[in-house]
């Protein structure tokens, strides 16, 4: 199945509100989220990426069948870290396994390292989540370590691996 990735439209807010008001994708990601996600949610969300710093967030939709199936952002580090960036993404679980998160992985990073000054891309998948591990792997990401006790999620602490992709590799 292809997929694209592109900027965010106010219209999506409905589409992401459908991927996100799922306990299992929100299980995978950091606290902070609304649970339900609501449509309005979606809007607020939106609108803070599409107002974002162009050279700080890097946040795109993932369409797969005409829709919003998900979301990838890369998010620019600062102080000494400034030319590293982390990132976070989701797919809607109906889209799970097929290859979908992988695709738009390489296509965010090609495109945040052709378009900045961005050497090192990381992301900290729980170490549990091995679905989310698999993708960075199959996306050229190095694993770098495990990082002990690293989060609590849902009330246990959990440990969460470190990945990166650097530029040259890319």
């Amino acid at each position: 199945m292809m997929c694209a990735i592109r900027k965010w439209q106010l219209s999506d807010a409905g589409d992401l509100a459908a991927a996100l008001s799922n306990k299992n994708i929100q299980d995978n990601l950091r606290d902070g989220l609304p649970y339900p996600y609501t449509v309005q949610d979606g809007v607020d969300f939106i609108t803070a990426m599409i107002s974002a710093d162009e050279t700080e967030t890097f946040a795109f939709a993932v369409t797969a069948d005409d829709k919003v199936i998900g979301s990838i952002g890369v998010f620019r580090q600062g102080n000494i870290h400034r030319q590293t960036a982390e990132m976070g993404y989701y797919i809607a679980e109906a889209y799970w396994g097929r290859g979908i998160m992988t695709e738009a992985v390489r296509q965010t990073c090609e495109y945040v390292f052709a378009q900045s000054d961005i050497i090192r891309i990381y992301a900290e998948p729980f170490a549990d989540n091995a679905a989310s591990c698999r993708v960075l792997e199959k996306a050229g990401f190095q694993y770098e370590g495990t990082l002990r006790s690293n989060a609590v999620k849902n009330g246990k602490v959990t440990d969460m691996k470190m990945y990166a992709l650097l530029k040259t590799e890319g």
